[in-house]
């Protein structure tokens, strides 16, 4: 019995201090958000010694999305990243870009570039960066219109997005991460 209570009380001290990471980035702010991203998780697989991950935040008046995004390791030169509308396992429609090397984000908006991994890449995204025109026709279908932020939000705290990065040797995508449901709170 004393070492089921020992058991218990120390799950209870990893789950809260699990809770405490993953409620906050830096200090006080939220991170809503997070996804590790692996080849493995592409559709179809990738085996690649890449990796990297994605943390993000929705302000309190949920209209801004700010996001950080890592990755290393890449097989191949870094393309683009993007959040894609879908669930786990299927290939969905580009909803934002977080990075790209291309040119091809949303017209007139200042898309940062990716820059050789190990790379850091951090920004705000809004209602004018869901951009489906620019992004894929795929997520248009699926029901997520030009700046339709707020459904933007709403799928991503279903936990049908995900992310991925792209690059020269993996085009279609060579590390990839689904969104679990938001894990914060609204302040």
């Amino acid at each position: 019995m004393r070492r089921s209570r020992l058991v218990a009380v120390a799950a209870t001290v990893v789950g809260v201090a699990g809770f405490t990471a993953a409620a906050t980035v830096a200090g006080d702010q939220r991170r809503d958000f997070e996804t590790g991203m692996v080849g493995f998780e592409e559709v179809p697989s990738v085996s690649t010694n890449g990796g990297g991950q994605v943390d993000a935040a929705v302000n309190k008046a949920g209209t801004e999305l700010r996001y950080t995004l890592r990755y290393r390791n890449l097989e191949g030169a870094v393309q683009q990243s993007h959040i894609h509308f879908g669930q786990e396992g299927v290939n969905g429609g580009i909803v934002v870009f977080l990075c790209t090397n291309l040119g091809n984000g949303p017209v007139g908006r200042d898309v940062p570039p990716c820059p050789p991994p190990p790379a850091t890449v951090e920004g705000v995204l809004t209602a004018d960066d869901v951009s489906t025109a620019a992004a894929s026709a795929a997520a248009r279908t699926q029901g997520i219109a030009e700046r339709e932020f707020a459904e933007f939000v709403r799928a991503m705290r279903a936990g049908v997005t995900y992310a991925n990065v792209h690059s020269d040797r993996w085009p279609g995508g060579e590390i990839r991460g689904q969104f679990d449901h938001e894990q914060g709170h609204e302040d």
